[in-house]
């Protein structure tokens, strides 16, 4: 059984993105979640304020007001990771697909592996805020395709800036599998954690605690 103390510092902003709403988070929660108990416990960290805009994807607080991270944001990202990662492949002299050049693409069923081998702790994983910066916001178009043709809509972030870390631990209960979490830490710096991660948001540098 590996454990892995990890720090990640953003080379990129990162966004929130939880709704800001309490009724549609209930509801969203009510439906996804696998323990109904922990409901309430997402929605009072999220520290609704009726004067904040409809449709702003925010940070959850704990108790002390420090945004944070949940475990299962950070096991998206593995999972994510690995789906990608298990599709580099390189080829023989014959011309015939090796899968062979990533640790990922040597697990089957990552998404059961991920949820049943691999665990991070603290459940709620404070953010440091770098010095000098605040939270602010990030707003962009959003292109959306319907039956009537395109629509664009304003979508609205909390951001936390560049330069900000975050720490956990990460808990492999197979040895066999701390070559891919070290690998999908890695690819933290190509593609990140958070909203709109495909234009580079969210990317992380991440080093090895002692």
């Amino acid at each position: 059984m590996k454990e892995i103390k990890v720090r990640i510092t953003f080379t990129a902003e990162v966004l929130g993105t939880l709704p800001n709403q309490e009724d549609i988070y209930r509801e969203f929660i009510a439906t996804k979640s696998p323990d109904a108990a922990s409901i309430e416990d997402e929605i009072e960290a999220i520290g609704i304020d009726g004067v904040v805009e409809k449709g702003i994807t925010v940070f959850p607080r704990n108790k002390d007001g420090v945004p944070f991270l949940y475990d299962y944001q950070i096991k998206g990202f593995f999972k994510d990771s690995c789906g990608m990662l298990a599709r580099v492949v390189g080829k023989d002299d014959k011309g015939k697909k090796l899968k062979t050049l990533t640790a990922s693409s040597q697990i089957y069923a990552y998404k059961k592996v991920v949820d049943g081998l691999i665990f991070i702790k603290p459940r709620e994983i404070p953010i440091t805020i770098a010095d000098g910066g605040e939270i602010g916001r990030c707003q962009r178009p959003l292109r959306i395709e319907t039956a009537r043709g395109e629509r664009v809509a304003l979508a609205i972030s909390e951001s936390i800036p560049e330069g900000s870390t975050a720490e956990f631990a990460v808990k492999c209960l197979s040895d066999e599998y701390e070559a891919a979490v070290r690998e999908w830490l890695d690819y933290g710096e190509l593609r990140g954690i958070g909203q709109w991660r495909n234009s580079g948001k969210g990317c992380f540098t991440w080093e090895e605690l002692t």
